[in-house]
């Protein structure tokens, strides 16, 4: 089964298609959470960051090993380069911290079993991942990398983090060809500390 490489890297379609996304959510509004600005992402060496507008609902695709957790109540925006990089911030707002804590906690379950899961649905893929620590940033943000191969040369390279504040989550993701030497590390953890502290 040949995997559509747009899970990994993402693809410029991804802003065209939420742009034209049913509801938009005003990224100033009242008691809405707050979404990184694109210069806020890790710098691309040779590509400015822009962002697609803050949309009520999940994203489309869907990022591989999370996707499928994000509820209907989901808000994300896309951002893109000019180049080979792509990034997204989902956020959900629970009706408890309880309902929080519990619902970042899935959301790592699923990170933690990625790679596991990207090669048993992808035969001609080949998956690593690595775990970067715990942020200490609100109630905690943890940070992973996942590596993917394919057998016609693909190789992306992809961080996640999942943070919370309160009874808000927000996932990030950030990928580009290329492998964990590639990973913008750093620059990743520091966007996530952004991400979770711009949420309220």
């Amino acid at each position: 089964m040949r995997v559509n490489r747009g899970l990994f890297a993402g693809a410029a379609a991804v802003v065209a298609a939420t742009a034209v996304a049913a509801a938009t959510v005003p990224a100033a509004a009242a008691g809405t959470p707050r979404f990184l600005a694109p210069s806020q992402l890790p710098p691309h060496a040779t590509s400015a960051w822009t962002a697609g507008p803050v949309t009520a609902g999940q994203p489309d695709p869907l990022p591989m090993c999370v996707g499928e957790a994000f509820p209907s109540t989901s808000v994300h925006r896309v951002y893109r380069t000019d180049m080979d990089a792509t990034a997204l911030q989902v956020t959900v707002v629970e009706r408890s911290e309880r309902r929080a804590k519990d619902y970042a906690a899935l959301l790592r379950t699923k990170l933690d079993g990625c790679a596991k899961k990207v090669m048993a649905e992808n035969p001609d893929i080949t998956a690593e991942q690595k775990y970067y620590g715990k942020l200490d940033v609100e109630e905690g943000a943890h940070v992973y990398g996942v590596h993917t191969s394919a057998s016609w040369g693909a190789s992306d390279i992809n961080m996640f983090s999942v943070g919370r504040d309160g009874n808000t989550v927000t996932l990030v993701r950030w990928g580009q060809l290329g492998g964990f030497a590639d990973a913008q590390v750093a620059d990743f953890k520091k966007t996530t500390v952004t991400a979770v502290n711009r949420l309220y």
